[in-house]
């Protein structure tokens, strides 16, 4: 027989039992709730950083990311290259080198060099340090002495350049932006339509010579005047003309002459077109 102690004890113990669970079942909605609540936080930012990348680029590659409940997240993000610019939106094809056409190699912020390329280099005129391509440099030699004979002289500036120097030309040019506020890729943009990327430069290739100058007001000199009126005799064009930009994406650049070959240059000069018109690619 139950005494009326033993029940109420019983009773007791069954009150505490029932509270206790209840306890346990609430913790575990309110954890789950938590839980949810993280992962559509990392989620959304994710999402938000992701979208704002992809819009720099344009273009979109799928990625997992971990959130710290270890589900996969898939996003869309920006696609990711091994060109250390590609967060800028460069992303070059290698340049096409074609030994029949070496006077033709195209070399601009779409298409790059080997990282190895080295052209074999002569001096451009003697007693000066400026080199080029060794098949290019007997020309612009005789371009040059045959301006010195009419009483100018086309000093040779810059020649070939090494892709390091590229490299380290373009890196300062990035950062002297970045001090006047830009962000990096803004900063990358605009530091290429002054200076190509390394590996995009005709510079590189040995194939174009910057002539006295490094200024516009270069096109108000003699010798300016002349290169235009001759340098497609000697196989040589105004690389990036005025009225060029928006194919070139280069900023004018009077000073900068590139080497075709006789026949280009003056197909080239004759038809108002720039080098990549002229070769129909870009």
């Amino acid at each position: 027989m139950v005494t009326a102690e033993v029940k109420s004890f019983m009773k007791t113990v069954k009150i505490f039992f029932g509270v206790a669970v209840t306890a346990v079942v609430l913790f575990s909605v309110a954890g789950c709730t938590n839980t949810a609540d993280k992962e559509t936080t990392v989620t959304a930012e994710i999402t938000t950083s992701t979208s704002e990348k992809a819009k720099t680029t344009g273009t979109t590659e799928t990625t997992q990311i971990k959130t710290t409940t270890g589900q996969a997240v898939t996003t869309a993000s920006a696609n990711t290259s091994d060109y250390e610019y590609s967060y800028a939106g460069f992303n070059p094809k290698p340049a096409v080198i074609d030994e029949a056409k070496w006077n033709l190699l195209l070399v601009n912020r779409n298409y790059i060099l080997p990282e190895d390329y080295s052209p074999e280099l002569a001096y451009a005129v003697k007693g000066d340090q400026a080199k080029l391509d060794v098949r290019v440099a007997p020309h612009y030699t005789e371009m040059y002495n045959a301006a010195k004979a009419e009483g100018l002289t086309l000093f040779p500036l810059s020649g070939n350049r090494r892709i390091s120097t590229q490299k380290t030309n373009f890196d300062n040019k990035i950062k002297e932006y970045m001090n006047q506020g830009y962000n990096k890729i803004t900063a990358t943009q605009k530091a290429a339509q002054i200076i190509l990327p390394p590996g995009c430069s005709e510079h590189n290739a040995g194939l174009a010579m910057d002539i006295c100058s490094l200024n516009t007001s270069f096109e108000n000199t003699k010798q300016f005047t002349w290169l235009m009126k001759n340098a497609a005799d000697y196989g040589f064009i105004l690389r990036y003309p005025k009225d060029k930009k928006a194919i070139t994406e280069i900023t004018y650049e009077p000073w900068h002459w590139r080497y075709v070959g006789v026949e280009a240059a003056k197909a080239i000069k004759a038809s108002g077109l720039c080098l990549e018109e002229y070769l129909k690619v870009n």
